[in-house]
């Protein structure tokens, strides 16, 4: 049986098969190429156990996700959280689940003095820029107007 409101918690080196199998569903619904689950579940256990990654899970057993990864910056006292992942199994969107996750998580921020928390979006997804500016994230300079791009070159 399935509890999808069961409260969502921070994830540990325990949860890295289920983490990695909800990675490889994720990237299927968006007809992403992602490595084998095999190759997460090594890159995921690794790095759930360093202090510059970290993820939340919600539901028993979980159905949704979250994955954050900090770096330093010059321009903030704590590090910079970016937030790689956020996901929510389809037949379970619109019920408060990510809300859960995005709490913990912008909690877990603070609870860690993270001096901001990014997010990359693509700009189709009107849906997901409206979930995260519910929750305080902009893309608009509030002084200048200015939008925010996030723009990458991958190796």
């Amino acid at each position: 049986m399935t509890d999808a409101r069961s409260p969502a918690r921070l994830a540990s080196p325990g949860d890295t098969a289920t983490l990695a199998r909800m990675l490889v569903d994720f990237n299927a619904e968006y007809d992403e190429e992602t490595p084998s689950l095999e190759v997460l579940e090594s890159r995921l256990g690794t790095l759930l156990r360093t202090d510059r990654f970290w993820a939340a899970l919600a539901g028993d057993p979980p159905v949704a996700f979250a994955t954050v990864t900090e770096r330093d910056s010059p321009y903030y006292e704590g590090r910079v959280g970016y937030l790689e992942d956020l996901y929510v199994r389809p037949e379970l969107r619109g019920q408060g689940i990510g809300g859960d996750i995005m709490r913990l998580l912008l909690d877990e921020a603070r609870r860690r003095a993270l001096g901001l928390v990014e997010i990359g979006v693509d700009e189709p997804d009107v849906d997901a820029m409206r979930f995260y500016e519910s929750h305080g994230f902009i893309h608009r300079d509030p002084e200048t107007g200015d939008r925010a791009f996030h723009i990458y070159q991958e190796f």
